[in-house]
């Protein structure tokens, strides 16, 4: 393939009381929206230095959420598609169709992430996207057994998601299943999905944004 590999971040508005639920029990509607706001920014930076197209597959109201204005205006230089489906596995079925269209022929395989993960690594990215380049289906798996990553060299492979179930602890294995089994492997990482796990990603990416959120969230919880 000589055209680049296509980025597709698939994002949430963090809207308080939507966004991070389970964190939210631990500190509060707005504190979890905070973190959101500061993965979904992490994220979008690190994507963009790669140097690819990238697309973000977008729902929710910006207006409402956390730094709204500041996600907004990282939003403004990509190309942004709203999502589109009953339930997560359709969104993203969906999402991958839309992002290759949003592009047209500029882009030739998609590597699709969400805005759990701000601990990647543009390495991350070359990596998958070689292996896309060369024609094969990779997946991120994530440790409580979802996924992090899918990179598909034909967006209309992603069609097979449709009947996956998600966030399921079984959920990587049956992705990798519904697509046939043939697939390469990335590292395994964890996402964010409660405090803990905000604790240790934040760890991971000391100079960042997600850093900064979890350290003014300390004093509430008491970590």
């Amino acid at each position: 393939m000589t055209a680049p590999t296509l980025l597709l971040v698939v994002a949430k508005a963090p809207v308080p009381g939507q966004a991070k639920t389970r964190i939210a029990r631990t500190i509060g509607d707005d504190g979890a929206a905070e973190l959101a706001a500061a993965a979904l920014l992490d994220t979008l930076t690190t994507a963009t230095a790669v140097g690819w197209p990238v697309v973000v597959a977008m729902t929710g109201d910006l207006s409402a959420a956390a730094r709204g204005e500041e996600i907004a205006a990282a939003l403004e230089p990509l190309q942004v598609v709203s999502q589109r489906g009953d339930g997560l596995a359709a969104r993203l079925a969906n999402a991958h169709a839309d992002a290759a269209a949003a592009v047209g022929d500029s882009a030739a395989g998609i590597v699709q992430v969400g805005m759990d993960t701000p601990q990647l690594l543009v390495a991350d990215y070359l990596d998958a996207g070689r292996t896309v380049e060369l024609g094969s289906i990779v997946v991120g798996p994530a440790q409580d057994g979802g996924w992090w990553l899918l990179g598909l060299p034909d967006p209309a492979l992603a069609k097979h998601l449709v009947d996956v179930p998600m966030s399921q602890d079984d959920t990587c294995d049956r992705t990798v299943e519904a697509l046939g089994g043939d697939v390469v492997r990335l590292r395994t990482l964890r996402d964010m999905d409660t405090w803990d796990d905000a604790v240790a990603i934040a760890g991971d990416i000391p100079i960042s944004l997600m850093a900064d959120a979890v350290e003014r969230q300390r004093p509430r919880t008491g970590a």
